[in-house]
Order: C-alpha cells, then structure tokens, then sequence
C-alpha cells in the first residue's frame, strides 16, 4: 500500500492543521481535559480520513483487447442506452460508476489505444447520482481507439464534494489498458460510453474495482 502523489498537498495541511490546533488546545485550554482528548481522537480520526482516500494499492490488472475493464472503484449506478452529444453525437450504451469519500480514486484506462479526443470542462459540483452531473458539472472526456479501431469514451465527474480533477493524458497519446489516466478528489463518478450491443457483464449495484472487474465486453 502506498500514498497516491496527489494526496502529498493534503496530507500535509492535514498535519499542519492537527498540530496548530492540538498546540493551541493544549496552550489554552490544558485544564479541560475532556476536551483535549476529544480533539485528540478528533484530529486522528481526520487524519486516517485523509490518509485513507489517497492510498494507492497495489493491483492485479484484469487485461483483455475485446474487454472494458472499470475504470475506478466504487459502485454501478447506470446502465443505459443514453444520447451522447459532445463527440458521437449519437446513441450510446452508458455505464457510470459511483465513488463515494471512502473509495480508491484512481482512475484507470478501460482499454488499450490511442487518445483520440480530450476536453476538460469547468462546471458545477451536483451531487455525483444526479443525472444532470454527466454534462453540468467539473468533467473532462477522454475517448480512446483501440487497435481495432473502436472509439470509447469515459468521463471523470466531479461531485458535490469534488474540486478538483487530475488527469495525465493528451490527444494523440498512446495508453495501457490499467494505467493511471488521472485522479479525482474526494467523491467522484466515473462514466463509459461504449457501442450499442456491447454486452455487458455487471448489473446495477455492483460493486466493482478499478483496473479489475470487467465492466463489458467488445463484440
């Protein structure tokens, strides 16, 4: 288990602020014993929230051409035909995955190729489930072809609690199917866009793992 990169910020002003106010507590208040212990466990409790959202675990990659591994962890919220209006301009099937505050947030590459089309978008924070989140909200798109010459597209979205969204690719990228393409924030969802007819092998609700659950597979 390590610490993701983009946590070393927050990490950091974590302890800075655990230090300045246990300082402060003790300075001040040294007789209020109750209190003091209860922002002990306060300050521990936020700093194991902090640590535990950026921890980056080692992961065994699923790896398939024909197959879209999910790209975070967290939970199957949609499963749909939907109208995808920023790049095919037409009908897709949609699959979004939730990331709740307690989920790994990394973010990997569903498939193999090269970057055909990226955009970030600043917007609002909606709730991450809110339908609306998918085109109002912080996102970027990203659409990948594969050797075969099958674009897809997947989108981070920022949620209510997310400012903040990290990605480390560029059109005209050559990615690996497992690798990081970036990272979110504290709370997040994930959406693919991938042809109509693809067959798709979890079900809503699904709990899946970035880089490991097979969220469909090509025809």
């Amino acid at each position: 288990m390590t610490i993701h990169k983009e946590g070393y910020t927050s990490i950091a002003l974590t302890v800075l602020f655990v230090f300045v106010t246990n300082a402060l507590i003790n300075y001040y208040l040294p007789h209020v014993t109750w209190f003091v212990w209860l922002w002990y466990l306060v300050s521990l409790f936020l700093f194991i929230t902090v640590l535990q959202f950026f921890r980056n675990p080692v992961v065994n990659l699923t790896l398939g051409e024909n197959q879209i591994i999910c790209p975070a962890d967290g939970k199957v919220v949609v499963i749909e035909e939907a109208q995808e209006n920023e790049y095919f301009k037409d009908k897709r099937l949609q699959i979004s995955v939730f990331m709740s505050p307690i989920n790994v947030h990394v973010n990997r590459n569903p498939i193999s190729g090269i970057v055909k089309f990226f955009k970030y978008h600043p917007g609002k924070y909606l709730v991450a489930w809110d339908p609306k989140s998918s085109t109002d909200n912080e996102r970027t798109t990203v659409v990948v072809e594969n050797s075969n010459g099958v674009p897809v597209l997947f989108r981070q979205i920022a949620g209510a609690l997310a400012r903040r969204i990290v990605w480390y690719v560029k059109e005209g990228d050559q990615v690996e199917q497992g690798k990081e393409f970036g990272f979110i924030k504290f709370g997040s969802r994930v959406d693919v866009f991938l042809p109509l007819g693809t067959q798709v092998n979890v079900n809503l609700g699904d709990k899946v793992k970035g880089g490991v659950t097979v969220l469909a597979t090509l025809s």
